[in-house]
């Protein structure tokens, strides 16, 4: 067998035990972060939540996420994957099923608190763990293929959310509590399927041949060794490192997109005077559109080895179309331009990813990705806040996100000046141990 056979069925047999089975835990963990934005239908006249008060709490969820992003994928790298990415399912889905539970606005701040602990690290963790088992020149397809989850989740959990509200008075419960219960119960049984199924690394992966085992092992060692801008292996060093904190402001603005809109949009179209079960299905189109095309992105972008303008165009394509919303009051247009910020917001995250795997090199990867993600979910949490709050002020939804619009222009501005730097010859310097 010659090593370019052996390389496309090391491959192809890798991508197809682990992706389906990370994408399935990603699904369900968007699911149950924003789920939320459905159960508000009730919950919200329920507990008297305003919407200042929603956005508050479904975005003190980031809150956590942030504080525990770095310790929880160091700690993937100190216990393995396999045990740490089951603690975190099983954990976040005990805590989802709890909101069921919540009374008023200080229990819904607090379990979303929680739930943000709880969930932290489990993003970066899996693009850590896919660097452990796929080459450069691959990861883009690979991270577009995980994180077609995303916009799946809401896909496939619009219609089941809005379904679950009709269970309302059954057991002399509400159906915004059943759609906790129900939504977290897979996350807990994924996270016990995870340590049975998922090896830490290609070293102990029983469904690859001897020879594929050491091909991949040797491929990702000699790449291991090649230069890359951040080399810190001292945590704070990587954590501060410039263009650590450059990737992390451009991620700011999609993450304020996506999950802004993951938790906003139902009420947006439920303004337009749609059903639960219209708003259910509906929501579902932009994100089933984002779905094929990001995937395509993510092959254009590897297939070309291209990573600063396939970054770049997407997430100026979400800016416009999101900004565009200022301008309609009518259902068709508004989903059309929702539609292309979530096309545009999604198939930005493949090649960006892509882009920082390839900026920080193994010793870095593990805090620096984490750091990456939690900074740049900090603006999922200042962008949920201020729609809600905006919302009150204005009564206006297209106001509400223009926060998100100028978040997504900046980031696009940033990725362009790395480009340039990177262009010039003028990368960040290394860093020594």
């Amino acid at each position: 067998m010659d090593k370019s056979a052996i390389e496309t069925g090391t491959i192809r047999r890798t991508m197809m035990v682990l992706v389906p089975f990370l994408m399935i835990c990603y699904l369900v963990s968007f699911i149950d972060r924003v789920n939320v934005g459905f159960a508000a239908f009730q919950m919200n006249k329920d507990l008297g939540l305003t919407a200042s008060v929603f956005g508050l709490g479904s975005g003190l969820f980031f809150l956590t996420y942030f504080i525990f992003e770095v310790p929880s994928n160091l700690a993937l790298e100190r216990f393995g994957a396999r045990r740490w990415l089951a603690r975190i399912m099983i954990s976040w889905g005990l805590v989802s099923a709890c909101t069921a539970f919540v009374v008023g606005p200080w229990s819904f701040y607090s379990v979303r608190l929680v739930l943000g602990a709880a969930e932290a690290g489990f993003f970066p963790g899996v693009i850590l763990y896919l660097t452990y088992w796929f080459p450069a020149e691959y990861r883009a397809r690979i991270v577009s293929m995980f994180y077609i989850a995303v916009p799946l989740s809401s896909f496939v959990g619009s219609p089941i959310s809005a379904s679950l509200l009709e269970l309302e008075g059954w057991l002399g419960l509400h159906g915004w509590q059943w759609v906790f219960l129900i939504e977290g119960a897979p996350a807990v049984l994924l996270g016990f399927a995870t340590l049975l199924a998922l090896p830490d690394r290609p070293e102990g992966a029983r469904w690859l041949s001897a020879e594929q085992r050491a091909w991949l092992t040797q491929r990702l060692a000699d790449e291991a060794r090649q230069a890359r801008p951040v080399q810190a292996v001292r945590i704070w060093r990587v954590l501060f490192h410039p263009q650590v904190l450059l990737l992390a402001m451009v991620y700011a603005g999609s993450s304020a997109a996506s999950n802004g809109l993951s938790l906003w949009q139902p009420q947006i179209l439920k303004s337009f005077g749609l059903t639960n079960m219209q708003v259910g299905l509906v929501n579902s189109v932009p994100f089933a559109l984002a779905c094929v095309v990001m995937i395509l992105w993510g092959r254009y972008s590897d297939s070309h080895r291209e990573r600063i303008w396939s970054t770049t165009l997407p997430l100026g394509l979400s800016a416009v179309a999101l900004g565009s919303c200022l301008f309609t009051t009518s259902l068709l247009p508004t989903v059309m331009l929702l539609s292309l910020t979530l096309i545009g917001t999604y198939s930005f995250k493949a090649p960006f990813w892509a882009l920082s795997t390839e900026t920080l090199s193994v010793g870095a990867a593990a805090a620096g990705l984490a750091q990456i993600n939690a900074i740049g979910n900090l603006g999922g949490f200042g962008g949920t806040y201020l729609i809600g709050v905006i919302r009150d002020a204005t009564g206006s939804y297209p106001l509400a996100v223009l926060p998100l619009v100028v978040l997504e222009f900046v980031g696009c501005i940033v990725v362009l000046v790395l480009g340039y730097r990177h262009k010039r010859g003028a990368r960040a310097p290394a860093v020594a141990a």
